[in-house]
This record gives C-alpha cells, sequence and structure tokens, in this order.
C-alpha cells in the first residue's frame, strides 16, 4: 500500500524554452525536491517544433532539452527526484528515446521514461470546421495547418508517474497540469474533485513561470526593487494534503518571493480570475490568499474549482508567409528626424520597385516603437530606425532590409549599424475540441 506523504516539494525549474540552466540543479541540489517540473512550450514554440519534426523526424523537441538534462539529470537520479516536462514539443517519444540514450552515455542505469501522446490533433481539426476563437472564421478558412496541438489535462502525467515513471516528457498540456500530475499522483487525489483540483491549479498556476514567482519580471527601477537577479533562485511549494502550499527558494539564492511577486503571477496572463479553464477543471481565483510567513516564505490557500467543460483549447499554427526587416541607427543632432525620413525613403522606394510586400511598418526603437504617448522632455540624440513587413515568399521579403542597407549611401547622413533579416512567419489561432475526440496515451522508454 502506497503511503500518503504530509508534504510534497516540486520545484520549477523552467519557466520557457530558452530559460537559465543552474537555478534547477540549485533546486535539485539544494531544494530538497520530491519532483522538479520543467515547463519550456510557448503557443507558437510547438507550431516551430513540428515544422522542425518535417525537417527532422527524430527531432522537434526542444533544442536545449539534452544539455538541461544533462546538467541536471544526475543530481536528480542521486536524491530520487522525478522530472516532469512539456519540452517533448512536437515530438516526446522522440525525446524519451534521446533522453533514454543520454542516461546511458552517463551511466545512470536503467531509467523508467514515460512519453505523453495524443495531444496532436491534426487529423481531428481537419475532419471538420471548428470556429476560431480570436476572431470570426473557422479552421477550414486555413489552406494549410502546421500544427494543432490540444492542451490536455493531468491524467497522463499521473497515469505515467502511478507506473513507475522517474521523468514524464509531454507535449502540449495546460502549463498547471504539469504540477497538478505529481501532486495528484502522490496524495492520490481524484480529478474530478473540482475544488481541490481548482487549489492545485493556483499552485501550478503560480510555479508554471518559474523565475517570475521569486522576482522575475517583477523589478521596476527604484519602486520595486529584486536582489540578486543575475543568481535568481526559481521557487518551490511545499505542498499539503488540502493543496495548500507554503511558497518559497533555496535560502540564499538571488531574488524574492513576496506577497507583491506572487499576486503578480497569480493575475499573469488570466483573463477571468473566477473562470480559468484547465482541461481538468474550471478554477476559480478568487478566493485565494497570500500570507507572509517569513523572509520568502509564502504562504497560498484558498481557491475553489467547477467541474470541466468537456472541451479542449486547441492551439493551431498556420503559414503566414514570411516578415523581412531592416534597421539602421541615427546619432547626434536631429536623429529623429533623419530616422523618420529613412523610413519615409524605404517605404517610397518599395512603391518604386513594386515589391510584393504588405503590412509595411516603420518605427523609431526609443521613440515610438512600443511606448506611443507622448514623450517628456526633449527628444533623444540615438534613435534605431526599424522597417519591417510581410511577403508571401522569402525574396519579395528580403526587397525591405535591401532598400535599408542602401540607407548607407542613399540616405539621411550618419546612419550606421544597419542589419537585416528575413523570417517565415507561424501565426498562431485557437479553437476549442470535444474531450472524446482526445485520446491521450503514455509509452514507455526504458533507458
Amino acid at each position: 500500500m502506497t503511503l500518503i506523504p504530509s508534504t510534497v516539494r516540486i520545484g520549477a525549474g523552467a519557466g520557457f524554452s530558452g530559460d537559465r540552466l543552474e537555478p534547477a540543479l540549485e533546486l535539485v541540489e539544494q531544494g530538497n525536491l520530491d519532483f522538479l517540473v520543467f515547463e519550456c512550450l510557448a503557443e507558437r514554440t510547438i507550431a516551430l517544433a513540428q515544422e522542425a519534426r518535417r525537417r527532422d523526424p527524430a527531432g522537434g523537441y526542444d533544442p536545449l532539452l539534452i544539455e538541461r538534462m544533462r546538467r541536471v539529470l544526475p543530481a536528480a537520479r542521486a536524491r530520487g527526484v522525478r522530472i516532469i516536462t512539456n519540452a517533448g514539443a512536437a515530438n516526446p517519444l522522440g525525446a524519451a528515446h534521446a533522453l533514454a540514450g543520454l542516461a546511458r552515455d552517463l551511466g545512470l542505469g536503467p531509467i523508467r521514461i514515460a512519453a505523453v501522446l495524443g495531444d496532436d490533433v491534426l487529423a481531428q481539426i481537419k475532419a471538420a470546421p471548428h470556429p476560431l476563437i480570436e476572431r470570426p472564421g473557422s479552421t477550414a478558412d486555413f489552406a494549410e495547418l502546421v500544427s494543432a496541438n490540444a492542451y490536455l489535462g493531468a491524467a497522463p502525467i499521473v497515469d505515467a508517474l502511478d507506473e513507475g515513471a522517474e521523468i514524464v516528457v509531454t507535449g502540449r498540456v495546460g502549463d498547471p497540469a504539469l504540477f497538478v500530475g505529481p501532486l495528484a499522483h502522490a496524495f492520490r487525489w481524484r480529478l474530478d474533485d473540482a475544488d481541490l483540483i481548482g487549489r492545485a491549479t493556483v499552485i501550478g498556476h503560480l510555479l508554471e513561470c518559474a523565475g517570475q514567482l521569486s522576482g522575475g519580471y517583477f523589478a521596476d527601477g527604484d519602486r520595486k526593487q529584486v536582489a540578486g537577479l543575475a543568481r535568481l533562485g526559481f521557487p518551490l511549494a511545499e505542498v499539503d494534503a488540502d493543496a495548500g502550499a507554503i511558497l518559497t527558494k533555496v535560502p540564499g539564492s538571488g531574488g524574492c518571493i513576496s506577497i507583491a511577486t506572487c499576486k503578480e503571477q497569480l493575475l499573469y496572463e488570466i483573463l477571468d480570475p473566477a473562470a480559468y479553464y484547465q482541461a481538468d477543471v474550471i478554477a476559480d481565483f478568487t478566493g485565494v490568499h497570500f500570507e507572509e510567513l517569513g523572509p520568502d516564505r509564502i504562504r497560498v490557500h484558498g481557491g475553489s474549482g467547477r467541474p470541466a467543460s468537456g472541451l479542449y483549447k486547441v492551439s493551431l499554427g498556420h503559414d503566414e508567409g514570411y516578415i523581412g526587416e531592416g534597421q539602421i541607427s541615427y546619432a547626434g543632432p536631429h536623429a529623429v528626424q533623419r530616422g523618420r525620413m529613412a523610413i519615409d525613403i524605404v517605404r517610397e522606394r518599395l512603391a518604386i520597385t513594386g515589391a510584393k510586400v504588405a503590412d509595411v511598418h516603420g518605427e523609431l526603437i526609443g521613440v515610438d516603437s512600443v511606448d506611443r504617448t507622448d514623450r517628456i522632455g526633449g527628444e533623444p540624440r540615438e534613435v534605431r530606425a526599424r522597417i519591417a513587413g510581410r511577403a508571401d515568399d522569402e525574396q519579395s521579403a528580403a526587397a525591405i532590409g535591401a532598400e535599408v542597407e542602401a540607407l548607407y549611401t542613399n540616405g539621411p547622413a550618419g546612419g550606421g549599424g544597419a542589419s537585416r533579416s528575413v523570417r517565415r512567419i507561424i501565426g498562431i489561432v485557437s479553437t476549442f475540441i470535444r474531450a472524446d475526440l482526445v485520446t491521450p496515451r503514455v509509452e514507455f522508454v526504458e533507458g
């Protein structure tokens, strides 16, 4: 009979694909963890991963996965820390095989790795039109969909851990589910207990962005100071069987965990705090409370949930052609005027040459590229002009950068540091799919 622990310690080892590597190792070595989660997928990431898998059928998983695990896995294995990650991206099974090879190379002995499959629902989406969420229209409006991945819930992660997985590699799952799964496994929670899973979703949502909870993305000059951001410590939670938790980090690591950082992360990317839709539950964050127990120790309790909707959100990747871009800098007196002149010249040149580009956009970085409100004080003495536009093909998109580069000798005085680029664009839209059309499953790879 499996004993149910009084508390479970679960850490956040990454909040995005390119996150720092050393904070996760610090958590494993000093955090006394039971589980470590690497959350590595953004909406566009998985569509790009699908493209990578088309080029290489063995690829399509997170490019940092192997290096991340090379750093962490020996210490995790020695301490019995089990790892859950969505870094499988478009190819969880391929990632599991790659990790098994890594474990053999590291001499770690037999290791049980689970791949969670079933989030790829491209065939189901193509079988019938599905209304889009963000705008009018349906999935039938796209001549070619690059990817369609459903946000799975915690159930297959629980199944994998129940069957002895030491590493669980998923594709697209709801970010909080990466944390709900190991907690539900450890505490033997029923996933249809909406209030309990709603509270667990609070914990998962707080941890999912890793360093954001411990002061990353929080500092704001003198108004909100955070010490030690260069060696930011990632958070962990001491969770009890009723889905209350103490949020903390490794003592002596950089950053801070405070009521303010927790409140900001609780509301991060939340449209309606009373109805946060996940595959497992509709979570309600409005009853969440934070209590400071000491430095970098915040107790979180409360929250609730309602039964799941029976729908899974699906992230769709589609081809949007190419973006061509050019940049050039101007400094000294009248820099803003010269920068605006450069933008006007490029626009006119694109019209004269008949370049097949659309949505051409010009901006001055440092003046109006992000904040378009009225400036206070004088004009800056250095700016960088950026001109970008869309095209259906790579050659047409390249015309923009070529015209920017030509400003060296054919534009305003003093231009320098020109750069040019062309990149393919994968657009992202969303729809819903009935849960009964999605079949999550687990496959094991022995390392």
